[in-house]
């Protein structure tokens, strides 16, 4: 069985000049990813999770900015430095320290395969590593969290890199109207408090300090002591009434991710704990209207009893 791998990333890219005058041939981008992503994933695909990526002298700064150490991939990367190319044998040479008495398995940095759910896994990485973006979370058609959640885990150590161009280009638009859904938010944000403020519930505490206040989230904590009442069934019960609830956010420790890379425990965060499993998010944006808020109130107040 073949444990250990070894990318070929060095070169000079002569052919692809002037663009690898500044970047490595292996980092250039290649769709949604760069070059050498697709090599890498046919070893993690081979289950080779020990990995050797030798690189041109004075570019591994590069390299480690895109992949450290692999710890987030679930992998272990090591680097070594090729003064000057010198051919495919040069690899072992390199690399007989690492290699020890293993079987080795040797790829090139710019063998162009396409990886199996690699592209599945980047999008994860890309946001935060979470294993569902917020769309998933409310699809329309699904109305039990037994078989769809709407919580969420952290499979991987990730980053956010969820904003494209476009979507900056928008948001530059956006801004003119900050201040106007701002005030609808607000507005929003107040009703919600004055229609809950008899239910077994807890707020966000405001905050102390001269800005504004964003109302990004409608959170309620559900009071334990007060109520039998389950943030699970307040969620699936609004879905059957084709609202759309979430959860933010849930504790740290209850992250796969986590669990396995930090063994935390939930007793470390009792308090995080508590408001992670009781805690829910209510529909607030600019686009809410009255009648439908009000809707809103009405059926969280029937799930209650009140």
């Amino acid at each position: 069985m073949i444990k250990k791998g070894i990318i070929l990333a060095g070169g000079k890219g002569t052919r692809m000049s002037p663009l690898t005058k500044a970047v490595n041939k292996q980092l250039l981008p290649i769709y949604d990813k760069p070059l050498i992503f697709y090599p890498l994933s046919i070893l993690m695909l081979a289950n080779i999770k020990d990995i050797l990526i030798i690189v041109n002298k004075g570019q591994l700064k590069q390299y480690k900015q895109i992949l450290p150490n692999g710890n987030n991939l679930g992998i272990k990367i090591t680097y070594l430095e090729q003064d000057k190319p010198r051919g495919l044998p040069d690899a072992f040479v390199i690399g007989e320290k690492f290699i020890g008495k293993e079987n080795v398995a040797m790829i090139l940095g710019d063998n162009f395969f396409y990886g199996q759910n690699l592209t599945e896994k980047l999008m994860k990485l890309r946001l935060h590593g979470l294993s569902k973006d917020a769309w998933k979370r409310y699809l329309p058609d699904l109305v039990s969290i037994k078989n769809h959640s709407v919580l969420y885990d952290v499979k991987y150590t990730g980053f956010k890199y969820n904003m494209i161009d476009l979507q900056a280009a928008m948001g530059v638009c956006q801004l003119d109207k900050v201040n106007s859904m701002w005030k609808i938010r607000k507005k929003l944000y107040s009703n919600y408090l004055k229609a809950f403020k008899n239910l077994p519930v807890f707020f966000q505490a405001k905050p102390d300090y001269k800005f504004k206040h964003g109302y990004h989230l409608f959170l309620m904590v559900l009071d334990k002591i007060k109520t039998k009442k389950n943030r699970d069934d307040l969620i699936e019960f609004l879905r059957k009434k084709r609202i759309g609830a979430s959860v933010h956010y849930r504790s740290v420790t209850e992250m796969s991710n986590y669990k396995k890379l930090l063994k935390w425990k939930n007793s470390l965060v009792p308090n995080s704990f508590y408001v992670g499993k009781n805690t829910i998010s209510l529909p607030l944006y600019p686009g809410l209207t009255l009648k439908n808020q009000k809707y809103i109130i009405s059926e969280v107040k029937n799930f209650f009893d009140v």
